[in-house]
């Protein structure tokens, strides 16, 4: 069962962060949480961190195409913004983990993340790995993305958005119909999609959940979270449009939805005007 914890955060923006019951927030833990996201003694040589893939300067992201870990390993996809990840329902790329009690761990044991067993991540903090997770968790929903343009228009400020970003938000969710996948107030539809992204070579460069299909992001902050795709493989939001306007890299088992678009140069600059006023405010 899921508790909900109003908090208030600047602008008196009320939110409700879901949390289990086994792990209800508190400031407390929060705090604990992001010491812990910043402490390099949870990689095997003292380099890495959580924050080392998940900058906030960044919106929890790093830039990178795919993730580096310890001794300069290469992982094995890009590192997904984190952001109002409180309310995700699947984590990682390939939403093979349900709780952000069980995912937390994972880059910390992985040998091309963080490398440390957590019976050594344990010693080296002195908490049990029970309450590194319940505190790691804690922290990650505590980060938040709100007061963005887009937010201040759809709650009644007209003048927030321009009229070419009006325009990018009507052609979003009509002609362009992003909202298939990208709906609700987090823009995700918290499933697993293939979009033909891993299909390179008559063949799956990466499975996936199984058969090509990776879990939606979230497009919140997507301005500042380039490369995009699991694998990184698009740099720029331009090119991401004209990914999906040709109708993606047609894959066995592509999604229905993934078909080509036909949008003008102006429906296509006018999405990415739209898709910059998703940047908001951390917290």
């Amino acid at each position: 069962m899921l508790l909900l914890l109003a908090i208030t955060i600047p602008l008196g923006l009320d939110l409700y962060l879901p949390a289990p019951e086994t792990n209800p927030l508190t400031a407390e833990k929060i705090e604990l949480g992001r010491r812990l996201f910043l402490d390099r003694r949870l990689s095997r040589d003292g380099s890495t961190s959580c924050s080392s893939c998940h900058d906030p300067q960044r919106a929890f992201s790093d830039g990178r195409a795919i993730a580096i870990g310890v001794f300069g390993r290469i992982g094995r996809r890009n590192a997904p913004a984190l952001v109002n990840r409180g309310y995700g329902r699947l984590f990682f790329w390939d939403g093979r983990i349900a709780s952000l009690e069980e995912q937390v761990l994972k880059p910390i044991e992985d040998p091309n993340e963080m490398d440390l067993p957590l019976s050594e991540a344990a010693a080296r903090v002195t908490l049990p790995p029970q309450e590194i997770s319940r505190a790691l968790a804690s922290f990650v929903r505590s980060i938040l993305s709100g007061d963005s343009r887009f937010d201040r228009f759809i709650n009644g400020d007209r003048a927030a958005l321009s009229p070419e970003e009006q325009a990018g938000l009507q052609v979003f969710r009509g002609k362009a119909n992003c909202t298939a996948c990208h709906g609700g107030p987090n823009f995700t539809d918290e499933r697993l999609h293939n979009t033909g992204v891993a299909w390179r070579d008559v063949r799956f460069t990466d499975a996936g959940a199984g058969k090509g299909n990776f879990k939606t992001p979230t497009l919140r902050e997507i301005a500042r979270t380039a490369p995009y795709m699991h694998d990184g493989s698009l740099a720029t939001l331009e090119e991401v449009i004209e990914y999906y306007d040709r109708g993606g890299n047609q894959s066995p088992g592509l999604d229905p939805e993934i078909r080509p678009l036909h949008l003008t140069a102006a429906e296509k600059q006018s999405i990415i005007a739209f898709l910059r006023s998703l940047n908001g405010r951390l917290y």
